[in-house]
């Protein structure tokens, strides 16, 4: 597993660096057009180099939550907030005219629907399971001003879900901008942001207990998470929730097929790590739910 994770993340770079391919949740997905706050996030080093990408969504004007494993190592960050950020990338010149996909913000979308930053966290990501500490922070310099933003469900919010599920609704939705379909000889993109609903499966096997949600989301209208969905938005319910419980983290197969797994951000231990990077004022503009 541990391979695994460094396997999908990798070849997300690789692909990008020759095609630039940005977008989708696999399965039977649709646009996201409801959530403005999950955004596309692309990672550079010391050099100012891109490394990778992965998704995220923002919880207040400057605090973007995403995967730890995609903050990890990382030197800055920019997040684009377009719906299809890099949809019009220029495979001469590598950039996306619209949007500066992936090198800078176009003109008039910093502060807007652009942000840079060079304040990244992640919880102390281990890539060991169960609990892989796979949750990451990254603090804007420019606040995104929106009329909503995404909210976390409270503390203990899944644990209902672990055992006699019964008739509860299960629905989950995952938004991302990861692909759309991988496999050993062609992968699919939208360059567009995308969600789709999905099943809660498991929250007590020796893969989860307590710290990852696995979903799965074959078939029958649902829809999974691929490369470069990394750190987006796992929301209790259908379409038009905001309420986040767990950033999409990792998947057994690496043709994106099968069940997936997220890191639950509903840990108190995950809220209160929240809270010690950003600080006690900015972690009261969070919107809390209780499901």
């Amino acid at each position: 597993m541990r391979k695994l994770l460094l396997v999908l993340v990798a070849a997300f770079a690789m692909i990008l660096g020759y095609a630039a391919p940005a977008s989708a949740i696999t399965g039977d997905f649709v646009e996201d057009n409801e959530h403005p706050f999950v955004g596309l996030v692309v990672f550079y080093d010391d050099a100012g180099e891109f490394t990778h990408r992965c998704s995220g969504a923002l919880l207040t004007p400057t605090v973007f939550l995403t995967a730890g494993h995609c903050t990890q190592g990382a030197s800055t960050a920019r997040v684009y907030f377009q719906q299809d950020a890099g949809a019009n990338l220029d495979p001469v010149t590598g950039v996306d005219p619209v949007t500066g996909y992936p090198e800078t913000c176009a003109a008039g979308t910093l502060g807007v629907l652009c942000a840079t930053s060079d304040e990244l966290y992640d919880f102390g990501f281990t890539n060991t399971l169960p609990n892989t500490m796979d949750a990451g922070i990254v603090v804007l310099d420019q606040p995104i001003m929106l009329a909503e933003y995404g909210s976390l469900a409270v503390a203990g919010s899944l644990d209902q879900f672990a055992t006699a599920r019964g008739q509860k609704n299960l629905t989950v939705t995952a938004s991302g901008y990861g692909l759309t379909e991988v496999n050993p000889v062609r992968f699919t993109s939208f360059r567009e942001r995308l969600m789709a609903e999905a099943k809660i499966t498991n929250l007590r096997s020796a893969l989860t207990d307590g710290f990852n949600l696995q979903t799965n989301g074959n078939g029958l209208g649902k829809g999974g998470t691929c490369s470069g969905d990394s750190g987006g938005p796992v929301f209790y319910g259908g379409f038009e929730s905001n309420t986040i419980v767990a950033v999409t983290s990792f998947g057994l197969n690496q043709w994106c097929r099968g069940v997936d797994f997220a890191y639950r951000t509903d840990q108190a231990a995950v809220l209160e790590w929240i809270e010690s990077v950003i600080g006690p004022e900015e972690f009261a503009q969070i919107d809390f739910v209780t499901i």
